[in-house]
């Protein structure tokens, strides 16, 4: 399920429609469009951050980085 919500989100990102320095959705709004657990939601985030897709920045959330390419 992680994968598939990862790729959605890594498609959002290819289309524009989540620009670099954009801040993704909370975790509990994540949550919520998908309705998965905390659980998943983290393993999407890893697996956006290995991509290089987006970068944690602690005490203020996710951002969508440029793409690598």
């Amino acid at each position: 399920m992680y994968v598939q919500i990862a790729d959605d989100i890594a498609q959002q990102i290819a289309e524009g429609n989540l620009k670099p320095g954009e801040k993704l959705p909370s975790t509990a709004a994540l949550r919520a469009k998908y309705e998965v657990s905390e659980t998943v939601i983290r393993f999407v985030m890893v697996r956006l951050k290995t991509q290089g897709l987006v970068d944690g920045q602690p005490g203020r959330g996710v951002f969508v980085t440029k793409p690598a390419g």
